[in-house]
C-alpha cells in the first residue's frame, strides 16, 4: 500500500523534477561563464549538458509515464461512475417493478370490492376510472343464495370457526359462479349475491354446478366429522340498474330493480318447498333451450309490494338418479295434479298426488301439496293467489301510454276475458275460435311493437323480440293442443291463464312499459315509410338469428296510430 502512495507521488513531482533540471542548468552554465576559470567552463558546461540531457530524457519518460497514468485514473473514475450509474439503474428498474408489483395487488385488491367484469360493463380501463354515480342498465339473471338454518350450525362453532367455516364455503362457491362468467356482486354475510349478465343459461347451469360441488364438499364434511349443510338458490331475470354508490368517502358497486328483490323472495320459498333451485317465469323465459334442464312448474306465490302473483319453477337436476327419473316420469301428472288444487279441484289432484307420491317418496312437493289438499278437506283454507278462473281486471301498470299499444293490449285483455268464460263454460268451439284469434292478433301486435322501437333505437330490442318470440312459441304450443282436441280441459286452462296472466303482469308490465319510456323520451325518428323501417329491422336482427324472424314483420299502420301522451 505504501508502495502504491509513493509510485502515485512520485509521478506527480516529476513533471517540476524537470522543471527543476532546466533550472540547474541555466544556473550552472552562468556560473561557467561568469564565476570559473576559463580552462573549467568548457568542463561546467559539458557537466550541465549531460545533467541536462539526463534530466531532459528522465522528463520525457515521466512526462509519458505520467500522461499513461493521468488516462488510467480518468478511465478508473469513469469506469467507477459507470459502475455506480449501472447500480443505481439496477436499484430504479427494482423500484419500479416493486411499485409496479404493489399496483398490480392494489388492483387486484380493489377488483374484489368493484370486479373487473363490472369495470368492462361500464367501459372502465381501471378502477380509477370509477366515479361515483357511473351507472349502466342491463338485463340480466341475479342469483340470490342462502345456508340453510346457518344460526344453527353457527351456534356452536366459536368467532374463528364461523369465519374459518364461511370462508372455506364461500371459496367452492365463488370460482364455479366466475367459471359460468357470473359477477360476485356482494356476500351478505352466509349469503352470496351474483350477476350473470350474458345468459339465464349460464346462472341456471352454475346454480346446478354449484349443488353438485356442495355434495363434494359435504362429504369432506362428513369424513371432519362435521353435519352436512344444505343450501338455497333463487333466480330471477329481468332489467336492472348496475352502478357506484356511497358518498365521498365511501363507494361501492351494487345493482338496483326488481329483478334483485324478486331474486331474494325465490330464495326465500326454497326453505318452504324444501327445494335447493328455484327459478322464475322470468327466468324459464329466457333460457335458450328449456328441455336441456328438468324444470317443473311449483307454484304461484306473491311477493310483497307487487300487485302480480310469480309463477316460480323447480330444477331438480341435482335429486339423486332414482328421484329425479321418478320426477321426470311424473312431471305431466305432478303440474296436473298443481292446477287441479289450485282450481279447487281437490279430490282429482288428492289421487294424482297420491299417485307421484307412491312412486316418489322423496318428492317433498307433492307431499306438501297433498298435506294441503288435507288441510283444505278439514278447514276450507286455499293457499293460493287467487286470481285464476276470474275475469282479469284491467290495471294501471298495463299501460305504456302509446295509443296504438294500449289499444292493442286492451284488445289482447278483452278477448283473455273471453276466454276464460269460455273455459268456464266447457266451450270447446268458442275456446278455438278465440285462441286462433289471439295467435294472428298477438303476432301482428308484436311486429308493430318492435317496428316502433326499431324506428327509435331502443337499445334491448334483440333481448325485446325474443321475449314476444319466447311468448309466440309457447301460446302456439298451446294451441296446437287445442287444435288436435286432445286435452284437459282443466289442466290446459290452468296454463293458458298462466301464460297469459305472466305475459301481462312480467312482460307487458315490465318489458313493454320500459321500451314506452325509452319510445316516449327519444328523439322523434324522421317521418319514413314504415315498409322500409321493417325492412331495415329484418337485417338488422338477422345478423344475430334467422329464425327469431321467421314471422311476418309486413305491419303498415298509419303513422298517427302511433300518439303518445
Amino acid at each position: 500500500m505504501f508502495k502504491i502512495r509513493f509510485s502515485r507521488i512520485f509521478h506527480l513531482v516529476q513533471p517540476y523534477l524537470a522543471a527543476l533540471a532546466v533550472i540547474l542548468v541555466v544556473t550552472l552554465l552562468v556560473v561557467a561563464i561568469y564565476f570559473t576559470d576559463l580552462g573549467m567552463q568548457w568542463v561546467t558546461f559539458l557537466t550541465g549538458i549531460l545533467i541536462a540531457a539526463v534530466l531532459g530524457m528522465t522528463s520525457r519518460a515521466s512526462q509519458a509515464e505520467w500522461i499513461n497514468t493521468r488516462r488510467t485514473a480518468q478511465l478508473t473514475l469513469a469506469k467507477d461512475k459507470l459502475e455506480q450509474e449501472t447500480l443505481l439503474r439496477k436499484k430504479a428498474t427494482e423500484n419500479h417493478q416493486q411499485v409496479l408489483l404493489q399496483l398490480q395487488q392494489t388492483e387486484r385488491a380493489f377488483g374484489r370490492l368493484i370486479p373487473h367484469q363490472l369495470l368492462a360493463l361500464m367501459g372502465k380501463n381501471s378502477i380509477l376510472d370509477v366515479k361515483l354515480g357511473d351507472q349502466f342498465e342491463l338485463k340480466l339473471t341475479v342469483m340470490c343464495t342462502d345456508i340453510r338454518n346457518f344460526t344453527s350450525l353457527s351456534e356452536n362453532m366459536t368467532p374463528q370457526e364461523n369465519f374459518n367455516f364461511l370462508n372455506s364455503y364461500l371459496a367452492q362457491m365463488t370460482p364455479i359462479i366466475s367459471s359460468h362468467r357470473g359477477i360476485i356482486d356482494k356476500y351478505i354475510g352466509d349469503s352470496i349475491l351474483a350477476l350473470f349478465t350474458q345468459t339465464a343459461d349460464d346462472a341456471v347451469s352454475g346454480a346446478i354446478h354449484m349443488l353438485e360441488n356442495l355434495e363434494k364438499y359435504n362429504s369432506g364434511r362428513a369424513r371432519a366429522g362435521y353435519a352436512p349443510m344444505q343450501i338455497g338458490i333463487g333466480l330471477n331475470t329481468g332489467l336492472a340498474m348496475v352502478g357506484t354508490v356511497g358518498g365521498t368517502s365511501r363507494m361501492d358497486s351494487t345493482v338496483i330493480g326488481d329483478v334483485v328483490n324478486l331474486a331474494s323472495r325465490i330464495e326465500d320459498a326454497t326453505k318452504s318447498y324444501f327445494s335447493p333451485l328455484l327459478i322464475s317465469q322470468n327466468t324459464l323465459y329466457d333460457l335458450a333451450v328449456p328441455g336441456k334442464y328438468d324444470i317443473r312448474f311449483l307454484d304461484r306465490i306473491r311477493v310483497k309490494g307487487k300487485t302480480q302473483p310469480l309463477s316460480i319453477h323447480e330444477v331438480f337436476d341435482n335429486d339423486t338418479i332414482k328421484v329425479r327419473d321418478a320426477k321426470r316420469s311424473n312431471k305431466v301428472k305432478f303440474e296436473a295434479a298443481v292446477a287441479y288444487y289450485h282450481l279447487k279441484e281437490i279430490q282429482r289432484s288428492i289421487q294424482l298426488l297420491t299417485e307421484c307420491v307412491d312412486t316418489t317418496p322423496k318428492d317433498i312437493p307433492a307431499r306438501i301439496y297433498l298435506t294441503r289438499c288435507e288441510q283444505y278437506l278439514t278447514t276450507g283454507q286455499h293457499y293460493s293467489t287467487g286470481e285464476l278462473n276470474k275475469q282479469m281486471e284491467w290495471k294501471r301498470e298495463f299501460q305504456v301510454d302509446i295509443d296504438t299499444i294500449d289499444l292493442s293490449h286492451r284488445h289482447l285483455f278483452t278477448k283473455v276475458n273471453e276466454l276464460i268464460s269460455a273455459f268456464l263454460a266447457g266451450d270447446t268451439r268458442t275456446i278455438r275460435i278465440i285462441w286462433a284469434y289471439l295467435a294472428s292478433h298477438l303476432i301482428e301486435s308484436a311486429s308493430e311493437e318492435e317496428v316502433l322501437m326499431y324506428r327509435h333505437d331502443y337499445p334491448f330490442l334483440k333481448k325485446h323480440v325474443q321475449e314476444h318470440k319466447r311468448f309466440i312459441d309457447d301460446f302456439t304450443a298451446l294451441k296446437e293442443e287445442v287444435d288436435a282436441e286432445n286435452y284437459d280441459l282443466l289442466h290446459l286452462s290452468f296454463r293458458a291463464q298462466l301464460l297469459l296472466f305472466d305475459w301481462f303482469g312480467g312482460h307487458i308490465a315490465n318489458s313493454d312499459r320500459h321500451a314506452a319510456r325509452h319510445i316516449i323520451n327519444a328523439r322523434p325518428p324522421a317521418d319514413s315509410d314504415i315498409g322500409s323501417s321493417t325492412m331495415q329491422m329484418r337485417q338488422f336482427l338477422s345478423a344475430d338469428s334467422d329464425d327469431m324472424l321467421s314471422r311476418d314483420f309486413s305491419i303498415t299502420p298509419s303513422p298517427q296510430s302511433h300518439k303518445i301522451h
